[in-house]
């Protein structure tokens, strides 16, 4: 035991005194947030602005219309032009403009609005004319109503007469689905770089020490399933740091802005909005639902990398290929997430949040929708009874591989020969 938390703590204090593992810790956290930020910023400033010429030959548009609707509106202006149309076609970007549309003399308020096309030379995204098509909407219902005879109040109680249906559980109103949705993508996503980083952090490492000769050495003083293990731990305590220490970040922000909201009242609407998801859900059941799942998760896929490591010898190429199978069973329980968030009560949500390969992201996808209301306390335990299980049988498996191929050198081995070396007595 002695020889196992000496390795433990080699390994650990190995890495977190590395500037990879400082700089990750720190800047990983700011770069995420300001990856959000600075999308949503940059999205807004390089929305498209068209200038879109408008030929009317049904005679409901008019000047004053277009005028009002652009004043509402500055981007995307419509400008109703008397030229026509084959002239426009040739000339409409010497004039100025982005494109034109034209509105058939056909068009009858009683019939509705026929599907319009915005003609121009050039290639824009799907999005670009969403405003576009928006504001000739605004314009078409004004156009209606005022055919009808619907004067201004009622315009106003027909626009802001609407229902919005949103899912409330009745036995904790608190819960909020779309907070859920949001904790449930996070903490699986979190996990998938987890088991995947981490566990690569393994095999490397084990890779590492096999052909420069240091495993030769360790294991002449300790047990090569010592080793391993130690190295496990040590790794996995690495991982537990680095997770806390963003929990501890993200938990300082969280209450500087709602102080800051307090004191001066300028918190922003994205803090108000991260304080409501966090109130939303359990958050603490959901912490600890992590930090386990993230610690068994790791020791499950982390044992298994360890396993090929050994086997690997000097062209890290054949990482790749034997480890391949392994980044599979992760990449395949990420794609399940996405069905297990959108109907987390389904089969295949229960029984793949179950299974142990696939519960660490499937079951953290699911535990913000509540406990025991969608995730019953049966599913969570056998979950995490399976999960445990599962580790010390693969545990086990690479231990037996690890003993054999760590002093093994030569020919890249096939995963036949690494099953004989698991089972050999």
């Amino acid at each position: 035991m002695n020889k196992i938390i000496l390795i433990i703590k080699r390994e650990f204090l190995t890495r977190v005194r590395k500037r990879t593992f400082i700089i990750g810790t720190i800047l990983f956290p700011l770069l995420y947030l300001g990856l959000i930020f600075g999308t949503g910023y940059i999205a807004d400033k390089s929305k498209e602005d068209l200038s879109v010429a408008v030929i009317d030959k049904s005679g409901y548009f008019t000047e004053a219309a277009l005028a009002k609707l652009n004043q509402d509106d500055t981007l995307n202006k419509l400008t109703l032009v008397n030229v026509p149309e084959d002239i426009l076609r040739d000339r409409y970007d010497s004039l100025g403009y982005n494109g034109y549309v034209v509105i058939p003399a056909t068009l009858d308020w009683r019939k509705g609005l026929d599907s319009l096309s915005f003609n121009t030379n050039k290639t824009y995204g799907i999005g670009a004319t969403v405003p576009v098509e928006r504001k000739l909407n605004r314009l078409w219902d004004e156009i209606k109503n005022d055919s009808l005879g619907i004067d201004a109040g009622k315009k106003t109680i027909l626009a802001t007469s609407k229902i919005n249906l949103k899912i409330l559980n009745i036995k904790n109103r608190a819960a909020d689905s779309q907070s859920a949705t949001i904790i449930g993508y996070v903490c699986g996503f979190l996990m998938y770089l987890i088991l995947l980083l981490y566990g690569s952090q393994v095999m490397m490492g084990v890779t590492e020490e096999k052909t420069n000769r240091i495993a030769e050495v360790v294991v002449s003083s300790v047990k090569p399933f010592q080793l391993m293990v130690g190295k496990i731990i040590g790794i996995g305590m690495v991982a537990l740091t680095q997770f806390l220490i963003w929990i501890a970040c993200i938990f300082i922000i969280y209450n500087a802005g709602r102080f800051g909201g307090q004191q001066g009242g300028m918190l922003t609407n994205t803090v108000e909005s991260i304080q409501r998801v966090f109130t939303s859900v359990n958050i603490l059941l959901v912490v600890c639902c992590f930090i386990f799942y993230m610690l068994a998760g790791f020791f499950f896929y982390s044992s298994l990398y360890a396993a090929i490591g050994s086997a690997i010898n000097e062209d890290m190429r054949e990482a790749q290929s034997l480890s391949f199978p392994i980044t599979m069973l992760v990449i395949f329980s990420i794609m399940l997430m996405t069905p297990a968030i959108s109907n987390p009560s389904s089969p295949l949500a229960v029984w793949t949040s179950i299974i142990p390969f696939s519960s660490p992201i499937v079951m953290m996808a699911r535990v913000p929708f509540g406990v025991p209301n969608t995730v019953p306390i049966w599913q969570l335990a056998l979950s995490m009874a399976l999960l445990i299980g599962g580790f010390m049988l693969t545990t086990w498996f690479a231990a037996r591989i690890y003993r054999t191929g760590i002093l093994m050198y030569g020919k890249k081995p096939s995963w036949k020969e690494m099953m004989k070396w698991a089972f050999r007595k």
